[in-house]
C-alpha cells in the first residue's frame, strides 16, 4: 500500500483518531506531558483494560490486513500484552498507561511499515527476542525456586 493510499485510508484514520484520544488527547498545564483517556478509564477496574485493549487490539488487526512483517505485528502485540498487563494494576498502571502510550506506539510501528512497505528492522527483531527472553525468564524463576524449596525440604 502507497503512501497515498495510507493516508487516504479511513481505517488508519480512524484508528489515529482513537490512538490520539486514548495516549495523547490531554496535556498537563505548564508541562510537555500528554496523556489520553486510557489511564482515565483505566481507573474502572478490569473494565476500563478491557476496553482500552480492544481499541489497541483493532490496531494490530489492521497491521494484519495490511500484511505488516510478522516480527512487527509481534512487537506490536507484545506493546498491547505490556500495556494490559501493567495497567491491570490499580494506579501503577495507570501511570504507567500515560506515560507507554503503545497506541501511539503501535500506530507509528504500522504507519511505517505501511508507509515504505518496510521490512523489519534489526529493532524490531532484538525487541522480539528480549520480550520472550524475559517471559521465559519470569517462567523459569518460580520453577527453579519450587525446586529448591522442595529439595531443601526433602532433606529435613
Amino acid at each position: 500500500m502507497g503512501v497515498e493510499r495510507l493516508t487516504d485510508d479511513r481505517a488508519v484514520l480512524a484508528l489515529r483518531k482513537y490512538a490520539v484520544l486514548l495516549d495523547s488527547a490531554f496535556q498537563v498545564p505548564g508541562t510537555k506531558m500528554r496523556f489520553g483517556l486510557d489511564p482515565i478509564v483505566g481507573l474502572i477496574p478490569w473494565a476500563g483494560d478491557v476496553i482500552t485493549g480492544f481499541f489497541s487490539v483493532m490496531i494490530v488487526i489492521h497491521a494484519v490486513r495490511l500484511r505488516i512483517p510478522r516480527v512487527v505485528i509481534m512487537r506490536m502485540m507484545l506493546n498491547t500484552g505490556l500495556d494490559l498487563l501493567v495497567g491491570a494494576i490499580p494506579l501503577l498502571g495507570d501511570l504507567f498507561d500515560a506515560g507507554f502510550k503503545a497506541n501511539l506506539r503501535n500506530l507509528a510501528l504500522l504507519e511505517r511499515h505501511a508507509h515504505t512497505s518496510m521490512s523489519a528492522t534489526r529493532g524490531d527483531y532484538l525487541f522480539v527476542a528480549g520480550c520472550i527472553l524475559v517471559i521465559a525468564l519470569l517462567l523459569t524463576i518460580p520453577v527453579v525456586l519450587l525446586w529448591l524449596l522442595f529439595r531443601t525440604v526433602s532433606w529435613f
